[in-house]
């Protein structure tokens, strides 16, 4: 349905944004997103926007149950429902999905990385995710596939928190009970609109995160650790380094979210109101309490 080909097309928008974050100021070959995405598919066809596709799908459905069920039992545990409460839930969710969310994307970007760009592209060292992270571990052990963990978790504790944040802020914005008309364009907007703010948020660090994890994948180290990229970067290209891939990543952002956050609420909010197990867990948005008006819309 929509929600798998709005995370296909997020795939395909993340390929585009790491090109950008990780190309040589010196040598740029992508002039910006549109740029980028034509470039790919003139050098490696179609397939060259997937590669790196099978990390992320494995981690996907593990990433998402492990967020929402994590913000959820951090609700549970706070109490009262504040923005506070709000944030911190999901800032404690971010921080635990770290553990899969680093190695995924290391293996996701290593794979974009390899062929990628130039005609004289290096041969592919890696068959799939799984094989590059089996190689990076018999290379650099449990500390090479955990290479950009402490951005990672810069990034994602945050992050998320920012995300739920603005989640239960706009929902209540904009009057999303569950008998208020127009609930389910209400809900991906407001979903939508949470990703962008997320990503916002901490793009700076996640542009850090790609070139670290990035790094070494044609022979030598350019960085020698988080402050020596920064610095690095900084000097060699200014502010702007840190905004590289930032319109692939909102076109991305909006309809991935939008579709994540509108299914997951549903799902929920009918399991509550057919399971009388349920009924006393802390919902997902406080107005959002009775699941039937909102079926009966679809």
């Amino acid at each position: 349905g929509p929600f798998l080909s709005f995370h296909w097309t997020g795939i395909l928008l993340n390929m585009v944004k790491h090109q950008l974050q990780v190309q040589s100021v010196d040598k740029p070959l992508y002039r910006g997103t549109y740029h980028c995405f034509q470039s790919i598919v003139r050098q490696e066809s179609m397939l060259g926007l997937y590669k790196g596709i099978g990390s992320p799908m494995m981690g996907l459905t593990f990433i998402n149950a492990i967020v929402f069920g994590m913000q959820g039992n951090a609700m549970r545990v706070l109490g009262a429902d504040t923005p506070l409460h709000q944030f911190l839930a999901g800032a404690a969710a971010g921080f635990i999905q770290c553990v899969i969310c680093c190695p995924m994307e290391l293996a996701k970007t290593r794979m974009q990385m390899q062929g990628t760009g130039e005609k004289s592209a290096s041969r592919k060292m890696y068959r799939n995710s799984l094989d590059c992270l089996i190689r990076i571990h018999r290379k650099e052990g449990v500390r090479g596939i955990n290479r950009g963990m402490v951005t990672t978790v810069i990034r994602e504790t945050p992050g998320f928190g920012v995300y739920f944040l603005a989640y239960d802020t706009l929902t209540r914005a904009l009057g999303c009970d569950a008998d208020a008309d127009y609930i389910i364009p209400k809900l991906l907007l407001a979903g939508g609109m949470s990703g962008m703010a997320s990503w916002i948020s901490t793009y700076p660090v996640d542009v850090i995160k790609s070139r670290l994890q990035a790094d070494g994948v044609g022979g030598a180290n350019r960085y020698d650790g988080i402050v020596d990229c920064v610095r690095q970067s900084w000097r060699r290209e200014g502010w702007r380094t840190f905004t590289r891939g930032l319109t692939s990543t909102l076109l991305r952002a909006f309809p991935v979210n939008a579709t994540t956050f509108a299914t997951v609420t549903l799902f929920l909010m009918y399991m509550r109101e057919n399971d009388d197990s349920m009924k006393d867990c802390e919902p997902m948005q406080p107005n959002l309490q009775q699941a039937e008006p909102i079926i009966k819309q679809f």
